[in-house]
Formats: C-alpha cells, sequence, structure tokens
C-alpha cells in the first residue's frame, strides 16, 4: 500500500501529532510518504522520524498582536505557486492520502477527484460548528482551507462516539524536578512584552520557548530555542503551561495533569472554541490580555490530576490500513474505553 500524508506545518500542534503518527507507523513497519507545507523547509526542526519529506510554501497565515490578520495573510502568500503545486502534485499514484489540515494535497485530490481522510481537531471542530450558519471569515476557512471527502476528528470530549481521544506520545509522562517551573509557549507576542509580564514573579522560573536562545537579564527567565526533546523535558517537570489555545499542547497538559494558563488567539475560531471547552471543562484559566493579577491568581492554583489518555496513534494505525474496517464510531468507541469519558 503506497500512503501519503500530508500536514499542515504552521504549528507545531499538526507536526508533533504527525511524530506520533510515524511512530506507530514504523512500529507496524509501513512506509510512509510524508509531505509539509505552511513553513520554510529550513525552520522545521527534529524532523529525522519523517525521512525523505516533501515540503511545499502552501499557506501560512500572518498574526500580530496576539490576533490573526487576514488582510496581510493575502499578501504573504504566493498563490501562483500554491495552485501550480496543487496541479503538478501527483496524488493519484498513492493508494491512501491523508490530510492533517494540509491545503495543497488537499485541493489537489479535490480537483482529481481523489479521496483522501482528514485528520485532525479541526476535523471534529468543523462538524461541533457545522449547524451554525453564523458568516465568518473562520468558518469559510475552516470549510475550505483543505478540504477532504473523510474526516475524523480529535477532541476531548466523545460525543457519543463521534470523536477519537487527543493523540499523545506514550513516552510522555509526569516527572516533576521542581515545584514553580513553568513553561511558556506564545510566540505571538514579543518577547519583551512577555519578560515584562513575568518578571515580578521572582519566586517562579519561566522558561520560554521563542524560537532562539537568549540571555534575558533575569535569573528565573530562560527562553530556549525550539527543540522537542528540551521542550518535553522541561514540560514533564513543570507545574503549568502558559500558551495559546491549540489542540495538541492543551492535551498533553490535561494528559499530564499540568495547570494551564491560556491566551487564545482573538479571530481564529479553533482558538475561541478550545478556549471555550477547556474552561467549561475546568482544564483550563483564560485570559484575554497580559494582566499581572490574573497571573497570580493563576499561579496559586494547586496541580491538576493527570487525566492520562491511552495511546489512539497505534489503534488508528491499523484501522486506516485494514481492506475492511471496522466502522469509525466502533474504534472510537474502543479508544475512549480506557480514556476520560466525559459528556
Amino acid at each position: 500500500m503506497k500512503i501519503l500524508y500530508a500536514v499542515q506545518a504552521t504549528g507545531n500542534g499538526h507536526i508533533n501529532r504527525a511524530r506520533n503518527m510515524a511512530q506507530a507507523f514504523k512500529a507496524l513497519n509501513i512506509e510512509v510518504e510524508w509531505l509539509f507545507s505552511g513553513r520554510p523547509k529550513q525552520e522545521l526542526f527534529d524532523m529525522e522520524i519523517f525521512g525523505k519529506f516533501q515540503c511545499y510554501a502552501g499557506l501560512t497565515f500572518a498574526i500580530k498582536n496576539g490576533r490573526v490578520d487576514y488582510l496581510k495573510t493575502i499578501f504573504i502568500n504566493n498563490f501562483y505557486v500554491f495552485i501550480k503545486d496543487i496541479f503538478s502534485l501527483n496524488v493519484k499514484k498513492y493508494d491512501l492520502i491523508i490530510n492533517d489540515f494540509e491545503p495543497v494535497s488537499a485541493w489537489s485530490c479535490y480537483f482529481k477527484k481523489v479521496k483522501t481522510i482528514g485528520l485532525s481537531n479541526q476535523m471534529a471542530l468543523k462538524r461541533e460548528l457545522s449547524s451554525q450558519t453564523k458568516f465568518s471569515i473562520s468558518k469559510i476557512i475552516l470549510n475550505y482551507f483543505a478540504p477532504v471527502t473523510d474526516m475524523i476528528g480529535f477532541h476531548w470530549i466523545h460525543h457519543d462516539y463521534a470523536y477519537l481521544p487527543p493523540m499523545i506520545d506514550n513516552h510522555l509522562e509526569r516527572k516533576i524536578e521542581l515545584p514553580r517551573k513553568i513553561l511558556v509557549y506564545y510566540p505571538y507576542a514579543p518577547i519583551k512584552e512577555l519578560i515584562d509580564w513575568l518578571a515580578p514573579f521572582k519566586e517562579f522560573e519561566f522558561h520560554i520557548f521563542q524560537g532562539k536562545e537568549i540571555a534575558t537579564g533575569f535569573p528565573n527567565i530562560f527562553i530556549h530555542s525550539f527543540s522537542k526533546s528540551q521542550f518535553n523535558r522541561i514540560q514533564q517537570s513543570c507545574e503549568g503551561i502558559i500558551t495559546a489555545a491549540g489542540f495538541e499542547l492543551a492535551s498533553e497538559a490535561i494528559h499530564l495533569g499540568l495547570k494551564l494558563l491560556i491566551f487564545p488567539l482573538s479571530l481564529q475560531m479553533e482558538q475561541q472554541y478550545n478556549a471555550n471547552i477547556l474552561k467549561k471543562l475546568g482544564h483550563a484559566k483564560i485570559i484575554h490580555n497580559f494582566s499581572k493579577e490574573s497571573l497570580q491568581q493563576w499561579l496559586k492554583q494547586p496541580l491538576k490530576q493527570a487525566k492520562p489518555y491511552n495511546q489512539t496513534a497505534y489503534e488508528l494505525v491499523k484501522w486506516l490500513v485494514k481492506s475492511e474496517k471496522a466502522s469509525l464510531k466502533s474504534l472510537s468507541k474502543k479508544l475512549w474505553k480506557d480514556n476520560i469519558s466525559i459528556t
């Protein structure tokens, strides 16, 4: 079976989910060709597990001051290259195409009438919001950014087994070494603004992942370059995470029992939806500005109880490659059986 797995690379969450799937494919001795788009190849890191992968310009979003800038987004993307890549990509040579919100392969399959399976948390969000008639740019993007023929969504709630539980690396486990250690992943704000916000809380140690390792001038604030191994090490030994409202990192925090302080991006439907669900389930405190008072209140909160998710990737890969499949609902029910079941 010849498999293409296409991934939107603008966010590290999509790539992280792909890493989990790559481990499962490897464990089952199944070969996969990988395609990434949305980020220059030289900016991708820790990609060894994907072997020799394809990389396209794709589409990306401009973010300014914690919100999506749709006007600037139009100008930073090269739509001529995007359309050219759509028609040059040979999707017909594959027996199975899996798509994690990746637009080049999705539109190539659409125009060439090739079936593709959408596999992401966006697929759950698309279903959740399908009954809403309210017009918005975010909803248009959700529906048409990466069209697929079949949808498999991930969620924190199974909703009568319509969704699969989050996909977590089974090597990720809690190892608290230093209380009062906080991981900060919020690349949408200037580093100086983050440091000014965190600086008054000297009794805490803050580890910021912002792309380049630089000195801050504060003994309790550290800035790290992006590295999956270093990120995991700090994540497993911290007591809380400050981040936006992406799906994967929030899922890992729930899995490990870490408290979450969420600053969702404005004008981004997925982030707003995720933030509301996390708040409703009691997994996170939501902020909309860098309030020192809100940060102080959150830092005082106790640790959460870990709610580990079983490994989803292995069972999902086995299901995907079977010629005669059980229903998706059956797979979902099986995966949720030993997981968190919140309705």
